[in-house]
């Protein structure tokens, strides 16, 4: 094996192995889905060992749900506003000390708490590999839309938005879930949601969606685009609210697309930002910042 050490994204539900070298370049990918739900709490030590054995007894350094009270070993938050080298600093050291999990970020502001475990990697990485300014909103959808406020580098505050989550809870389950099974794409009905986000009155729009296609109003087939451009829309302009028009976008093609049309239509630009490349510029900063 010719890497310094192995960096493994460890979610909730995958888990994605990075061989990095000593020029910080990646030289094997692997990913699974033996994410922490998989494994389950007395898994995680035969885990790390065959992870050793298949990597040459690299040291591996450790990010994401791993270290939550769900993983291996519950790692303490970093606090806000925090840096990369605090972040560092905290890492904790599993026996054998070759095994590292990096802490995740808090934060308490205005009576609202909040915390992340692997995002905080990309975020950093984004900004150490020259994929977004120091100070800047980055964003990162998905099932709980993570939006942080980077600041000479650090961050200086975040907020956590159930987007995702809500969409496939009304998908699953209540009133709508017969209704939202057509296709989201950023199209008219998705811009209609987006638009009528701007009502402050999501509860009321929500059950309007029904209303919409009882009275022939709306096709059931856009519905699943409408409501989700709703929910996009609702949790973009509440981020725009304060004038900020610049957001970088770490996610997936397809959820980049939708947040991209939710922010131009607030008036917003979007740049788009590798996620992968964020993480491995990311978790190779902050081995090399390790006391």
């Amino acid at each position: 094996m010719t890497g310094e050490f192995v960096a493994i994204d460890w979610g909730t539900t995958n888990r994605r192995a990075y061989v990095i070298d000593k020029t910080g370049d990646v030289v094997r990918t692997d990913r699974d889905g033996r994410g922490t739900l998989a494994v389950g709490r007395d898994g995680f030590a035969a885990e790390a060992s065959a992870l050793s054995a298949r990597y040459g007894g690299l040291p591996m350094l450790l990010a994401g749900m791993v270290g939550s009270n769900r993983g291996w070993h519950e790692t303490a938050y970093v606090p806000c506003p925090a840096d990369l080298d605090t972040l560092a600093r905290n890492v904790h050291w599993v026996e054998p000390a070759r095994i590292g999990i990096v802490p995740g970020v808090s934060q308490v502001a205005g009576g609202r708490a909040d915390v992340m475990r692997g995002e905080e990697v990309q975020l950093f990485g984004a900004v150490a590999g020259g994929l977004a300014p120091g100070d800047a909103l980055l964003c990162q959808p998905g099932t709980h839309c993570k939006w942080a406020w980077m600041k000479a580098g650090r961050i200086d505050g975040f907020t956590t938005a159930m987007t995702g989550e809500m969409f496939a809870l009304l998908k699953s389950h209540g009133l709508l879930s017969s209704q939202l099974h057509g296709p989201v794409v950023p199209g008219a009905a998705f811009v209609e949601g987006v638009a009528d986000a701007a009502r402050h009155d999501l509860l009321a729009t929500l059950f309007g969606t029904r209303a919409a296609m009882l009275l022939g109003k709306r096709d059931a087939a856009a519905s699943a685009a409408y409501v989700s451009g709703l929910l996009i829309g609702s949790d973009v302009e509440a981020r725009l609210r304060d004038g900020t028009r610049d957001v970088h976008m770490l996610a997936d093609p397809t959820l980049a697309g939708l947040y991209a049309a939710a922010i131009e239509a607030f008036g917003g630009r979007c740049h788009h930002v590798d996620s992968h490349g964020a993480f491995v510029a990311g978790i190779t900063s902050i081995w090399r910042s390790l006391p």
